[in-house]
Protein backbone atom coordinates (compact mmCIF):
# COMPACT_ATOMS: atom_id res chain seq x y z
CA UNK A 1 0.00 0.00 0.00
CA UNK A 2 1.35 3.70 -0.59
CA UNK A 3 1.99 5.91 2.26
CA UNK A 4 1.00 8.63 0.37
CA UNK A 5 -2.48 10.36 0.80
CA UNK A 6 -5.74 9.03 0.02
CA UNK A 7 -7.05 10.70 -2.84
CA UNK A 8 -10.92 10.33 -2.05
CA UNK A 9 -12.26 11.35 -5.45
CA UNK A 10 -11.29 8.21 -6.79
CA UNK A 11 -11.81 6.25 -3.96
CA UNK A 12 -15.52 4.75 -2.82
CA UNK A 13 -17.83 6.32 -0.55
CA UNK A 14 -17.30 3.48 2.00
CA UNK A 15 -13.43 4.82 2.07
CA UNK A 16 -14.43 8.78 3.12
CA UNK A 17 -17.29 7.58 5.40
CA UNK A 18 -14.92 5.74 7.18
CA UNK A 19 -11.80 7.06 7.25
CA UNK A 20 -14.58 10.60 8.82
CA UNK A 21 -15.64 8.36 11.47
CA UNK A 22 -12.35 7.03 12.41
CA UNK A 23 -9.48 8.06 14.98
CA UNK A 24 -7.81 9.39 12.18
CA UNK A 25 -7.73 13.51 12.93
CA UNK A 26 -8.84 13.99 8.97
CA UNK A 27 -11.39 14.16 7.06
CA UNK A 28 -12.68 16.50 9.55
CA UNK A 29 -15.51 19.02 9.53
CA UNK A 30 -14.06 21.08 6.95
CA UNK A 31 -13.91 17.87 4.26
CA UNK A 32 -17.33 16.69 5.32
CA UNK A 33 -18.73 20.62 4.60
CA UNK A 34 -17.11 20.31 1.13
CA UNK A 35 -18.69 16.94 0.31
CA UNK A 36 -22.03 18.52 1.40
CA UNK A 37 -21.96 21.85 -0.38
CA UNK A 38 -20.48 19.12 -3.41
CA UNK A 39 -23.51 17.11 -2.95
CA UNK A 40 -26.07 20.24 -2.72
CA UNK A 41 -24.43 21.28 -6.38
CA UNK A 42 -24.70 18.06 -7.47
CA UNK A 43 -28.93 18.56 -6.53
CA UNK A 44 -28.58 21.97 -8.59
CA UNK A 45 -27.21 20.03 -11.87
CA UNK A 46 -29.78 17.27 -11.49
CA UNK A 47 -32.34 19.94 -11.37
CA UNK A 48 -31.14 21.34 -14.41
CA UNK A 49 -30.39 17.88 -16.13
CA UNK A 50 -34.75 17.38 -15.88
CA UNK A 51 -35.44 20.33 -17.03
CA UNK A 52 -33.04 21.04 -20.06
CA UNK A 53 -34.13 19.67 -23.54
CA UNK A 54 -37.58 19.19 -22.58
CA UNK A 55 -39.98 21.71 -25.03
CA UNK A 56 -41.71 22.62 -22.09
CA UNK A 57 -39.58 24.70 -20.96
CA UNK A 58 -37.74 26.03 -23.76
CA UNK A 59 -37.99 29.43 -22.93
CA UNK A 60 -35.70 29.18 -19.95
CA UNK A 61 -33.41 26.60 -21.90
CA UNK A 62 -30.54 29.17 -22.22
CA UNK A 63 -30.42 29.86 -18.18
CA UNK A 64 -30.74 26.15 -17.58
CA UNK A 65 -27.89 24.84 -19.59
CA UNK A 66 -25.52 28.06 -17.59
CA UNK A 67 -27.07 26.93 -14.65
CA UNK A 68 -25.83 23.37 -15.30
CA UNK A 69 -22.49 24.74 -15.73
CA UNK A 70 -21.90 26.58 -13.08
CA UNK A 71 -23.42 23.97 -10.79
CA UNK A 72 -20.96 21.66 -12.49
CA UNK A 73 -17.94 23.93 -11.59
CA UNK A 74 -19.09 24.47 -7.95
CA UNK A 75 -19.34 20.59 -7.28
CA UNK A 76 -15.67 20.28 -8.97
CA UNK A 77 -14.43 23.03 -6.69
CA UNK A 78 -15.78 21.45 -3.34
CA UNK A 79 -14.29 18.07 -4.26
CA UNK A 80 -11.20 19.54 -4.49
CA UNK A 81 -11.37 21.32 -1.32
CA UNK A 82 -13.08 18.55 0.24
CA UNK A 83 -9.03 17.40 -0.37
CA UNK A 84 -7.59 19.76 0.73
CA UNK A 85 -8.98 20.64 3.97
CA UNK A 86 -7.73 17.12 4.87
CA UNK A 87 -4.38 18.24 3.26
CA UNK A 88 -3.90 21.39 5.11
CA UNK A 89 -4.63 19.72 8.52
CA UNK A 90 -1.98 17.61 8.26
CA UNK A 91 -0.15 20.28 7.52
CA UNK A 92 -0.64 21.72 10.71
CA UNK A 93 -0.21 18.81 12.53
CA UNK A 94 3.25 18.48 10.87
CA UNK A 95 4.47 21.85 11.98
CA UNK A 96 3.35 20.83 15.52
CA UNK A 97 5.75 18.02 15.47
CA UNK A 98 9.04 20.17 14.67
CA UNK A 99 11.68 20.49 16.93
CA UNK A 100 11.50 23.44 19.74
CA UNK A 101 14.87 22.60 21.31
CA UNK A 102 16.74 25.92 20.66
CA UNK A 103 15.73 29.45 19.98
CA UNK A 104 16.32 28.79 16.33
CA UNK A 105 13.94 25.68 16.38
CA UNK A 106 10.84 27.48 18.19
CA UNK A 107 11.09 30.24 15.92
CA UNK A 108 10.90 28.62 12.79
CA UNK A 109 8.34 25.96 14.33
CA UNK A 110 6.35 29.03 15.51
CA UNK A 111 6.49 30.55 12.17
CA UNK A 112 5.27 27.21 9.93
CA UNK A 113 2.51 26.60 12.75
CA UNK A 114 1.18 30.22 12.23
CA UNK A 115 1.60 29.57 7.85
CA UNK A 116 -0.14 26.43 8.28
CA UNK A 117 -2.99 27.45 9.92
CA UNK A 118 -3.90 30.21 7.94
CA UNK A 119 -3.65 27.35 5.04
CA UNK A 120 -5.84 25.50 7.31
CA UNK A 121 -8.76 28.42 7.49
CA UNK A 122 -7.96 29.84 4.06
CA UNK A 123 -9.59 26.05 2.61
CA UNK A 124 -12.60 26.63 4.63
CA UNK A 125 -13.16 30.02 4.15
CA UNK A 126 -13.24 28.85 0.36
CA UNK A 127 -15.45 26.35 1.14
CA UNK A 128 -17.57 28.93 2.66
CA UNK A 129 -17.39 30.84 -0.67
CA UNK A 130 -18.41 28.24 -2.99
CA UNK A 131 -21.21 27.01 -0.94
CA UNK A 132 -22.85 30.27 -0.54
CA UNK A 133 -22.70 30.11 -4.32
CA UNK A 134 -24.15 26.51 -4.29
CA UNK A 135 -27.09 28.37 -2.20
CA UNK A 136 -27.64 30.97 -4.87
CA UNK A 137 -27.75 28.21 -7.95
CA UNK A 138 -30.76 26.58 -5.80
CA UNK A 139 -32.68 29.70 -5.76
CA UNK A 140 -32.65 29.93 -9.94
CA UNK A 141 -33.20 25.59 -10.01
CA UNK A 142 -36.44 26.60 -7.91
CA UNK A 143 -37.46 29.47 -9.64
CA UNK A 144 -36.70 28.17 -13.33
CA UNK A 145 -36.35 23.90 -13.24
CA UNK A 146 -38.99 21.39 -13.52
CA UNK A 147 -41.63 21.65 -10.72
CA UNK A 148 -40.94 17.67 -10.72
CA UNK A 149 -37.81 18.54 -9.38
CA UNK A 150 -38.25 21.13 -6.92
CA UNK A 151 -37.48 19.87 -3.71
CA UNK A 152 -34.28 18.77 -4.75
CA UNK A 153 -33.63 22.46 -5.19
CA UNK A 154 -34.34 22.89 -1.85
CA UNK A 155 -32.44 20.27 -0.27
CA UNK A 156 -29.59 21.54 -2.53
CA UNK A 157 -30.17 25.14 -0.53
CA UNK A 158 -30.18 23.27 2.67
CA UNK A 159 -26.93 21.76 1.84
CA UNK A 160 -25.20 24.47 0.46
CA UNK A 161 -26.03 26.53 3.54
CA UNK A 162 -25.28 23.21 5.89
CA UNK A 163 -21.85 23.52 4.17
CA UNK A 164 -21.09 27.27 4.47
CA UNK A 165 -22.18 27.04 8.46
CA UNK A 166 -19.87 23.96 9.30
CA UNK A 167 -16.71 24.91 6.86
CA UNK A 168 -17.25 28.72 9.08
CA UNK A 169 -16.78 26.80 12.13
CA UNK A 170 -13.78 25.60 10.77
CA UNK A 171 -12.13 28.99 10.26
CA UNK A 172 -13.20 29.84 13.45
CA UNK A 173 -11.27 27.44 15.10
CA UNK A 174 -8.26 28.37 13.40
CA UNK A 175 -8.62 31.94 13.79
CA UNK A 176 -8.29 31.54 17.18
CA UNK A 177 -4.72 30.53 17.56
CA UNK A 178 -3.82 33.07 14.17
CA UNK A 179 -1.68 36.02 15.69
CA UNK A 180 -2.47 38.22 12.30
CA UNK A 181 -5.07 40.69 13.52
CA UNK A 182 -5.59 41.82 9.70
CA UNK A 183 -6.12 38.61 8.75
CA UNK A 184 -8.17 37.29 11.55
CA UNK A 185 -10.88 40.24 11.59
CA UNK A 186 -11.32 40.71 7.66
CA UNK A 187 -11.85 36.74 7.66
CA UNK A 188 -14.13 36.56 10.81
CA UNK A 189 -16.51 39.80 9.35
CA UNK A 190 -16.45 37.91 6.11
CA UNK A 191 -17.76 34.49 7.17
CA UNK A 192 -20.30 36.55 9.04
CA UNK A 193 -21.42 38.25 6.00
CA UNK A 194 -21.44 34.65 4.05
CA UNK A 195 -23.64 32.88 6.48
CA UNK A 196 -26.08 35.80 6.46
CA UNK A 197 -26.30 35.59 2.89
CA UNK A 198 -26.51 31.99 2.53
CA UNK A 199 -29.33 31.68 5.54
CA UNK A 200 -31.52 34.03 4.07
CA UNK A 201 -31.28 32.45 0.65
CA UNK A 202 -32.38 28.73 2.07
CA UNK A 203 -34.97 30.60 3.42
CA UNK A 204 -36.09 31.83 -0.34
CA UNK A 205 -35.61 28.38 -1.65
CA UNK A 206 -37.76 26.52 0.69
CA UNK A 207 -40.58 29.15 0.30
CA UNK A 208 -40.53 28.58 -3.45
CA UNK A 209 -40.32 25.29 -2.93
CA UNK A 210 -42.67 24.74 -0.39
CA UNK A 211 -44.87 26.73 -2.84
CA UNK A 212 -44.67 24.24 -5.80
CA UNK A 213 -45.60 21.29 -3.86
Amino acid sequence: MSDGPTIYATEALQVYLDDAASKKPAPGGGSVSACVGALGAALVAMVCNLTQGREKFADVETEIVALVGQAEEDRTRLEKLLQDDTTAYNGVIDAYKMPKETAEEKAARKAAVQAGLIIAADVPLEICRVAVDVCRLSKTAAELGNPQAITDAGIGAILGEAAVVGAALNVRINLGSIEDCDYTMTAAAEIDKIQAEAAALREEVLAITLSKL
